[in-house]
C-alpha cells in the first residue's frame, strides 16, 4: 500500500507529522508538502518559476510551491509507484462550505483525484480565533486512523474528494459522524489599506468571519453541532439542470 500525505500548512506542521505517524502502519508513507505555510492558495500550479525539492528526511520532501504542486511532483516524479490513496492534512482550521474553493488542503487532495487515486482531505475545525484555542490534534488523528482504512477498503468513484472536518473537541465530546452537504460561510469584505515606510500604499486582504447559513444537513451545521462532517465533493462542476434550461434558449451565432 502506497500512501501519499500532503497539506498546505507546511512540511513541519503538527497536523501532517502526527498524521504520517498515525498512518505509517498501513503501508509505505511518502510525505510531500510545501516548505512553508501555503494556506488559502487554492488549486494553483507554479508554471512561471522553478520549483525546489528537498528531502528533509527519508521519504519526507519539502517543495517550494503550492499544495497542488506538491501532489503533482509526488505523483509524477518523486514516487516510483502510483499512490493507492492521498491524504491531505490534518489542516489547522476548518475547510467548510465555500472555503473549499480557497483551500490548499482540499486542492492537494483534488490534484490526487485528478490523477485517478482516492483522495481525502482532513481538517481540524478550530473556530475563528486560532491562536486562542487548545488544539485537539489527537481527535483528528484518531478519526483518520479509523476512516482512512475504510476509504482504502471500500469501493466508490475515484473522481471525488472526500472532505472531512473534525470538531476541535476531546474525543469523548464528539457526538458522532454525519454525512454532509456543502454549506455556505460568510466573511466581511474588508480590504485594509496601510502605508509602507516609504509612504506607498499596500493592502491587506481577509475580512472577519461573520457566520454561516443555517442549512439543515450542511457541513457547517454538523460541525457547529459537534459532529465529524464528511462531504463527498465532485470534480465535475457541471450544473446539469441549468444545461437543460440553456438548451431552451434561442442562441444563434455563426454559420
Amino acid at each position: 500500500m502506497n500512501i501519499l500525505i500532503a497539506n498546505d500548512d507546511g512540511i513541519e506542521s503538527p497536523g501532517i507529522l502526527l498524521l504520517a505517524e498515525a498512518l505509517e502502519k498501513l503501508g509505505d508513507i511518502t510525505v510531500v508538502a510545501p516548505h512553508r505555510e501555503r494556506s488559502t492558495s487554492g488549486h494553483s500550479l507554479t508554471l512561471h518559476k522553478p520549483l525546489r525539492c528537498v528531502e528533509t528526511k527519508k521519504n519526507y520532501y519539502a517543495i517550494s510551491g503550492s499544495p497542488a504542486d506538491c501532489v503533482y511532483m509526488a505523483t509524477r516524479h518523486i514516487m516510483k509507484k502510483k499512490p493507492d490513496i492521498i491524504v491531505s492534512g490534518v489542516n489547522r482550521g476548518a475547510n467548510l462550505g465555500n472555503d473549499i474553493y480557497y483551500s490548499g488542503t482540499v486542492a492537494a487532495a483534488r490534484e490526487g483525484a485528478y490523477f485517478g487515486v482516492k483522495a481525502l482531505a482532513f481538517s481540524l475545525s478550530l473556530g475563528h480565533h486560532l491562536e486562542k484555542v487548545s488544539m485537539h490534534w489527537e481527535t483528528a488523528v484518531a478519526f483518520a486512523k479509523i476512516f482512512v482504512p475504510m476509504a482504502i477498503k471500500e469501493k466508490y468513484p475515484l473522481n471525488h474528494v472526500i472532505n472531512v472536518n473534525i470538531p476541535n473537541l476531546p474525543m469523548n465530546q464528539v457526538k458522532g459522524v454525519k454525512i454532509s452537504k456543502q454549506g455556505r460561510r460568510y466573511y466581511s469584505d474588508e480590504i485594509e489599506t496601510r502605508l509602507d515606510p516609504r509612504n506607498r500604499p499596500y493592502y491587506w486582504l481577509g475580512g472577519e468571519y461573520k457566520g454561516f447559513d443555517d442549512i439543515k444537513g450542511s457541513d457547517c451545521n454538523h460541525i457547529d453541532e459537534g459532529y465529524v462532517s464528511i462531504t463527498p465533493l465532485k470534480l465535475d462542476c457541471t450544473n446539469y439542470e441549468l444545461m437543460e434550461e440553456f438548451k431552451k434558449w434561442e442562441i444563434g451565432f455563426g454559420g
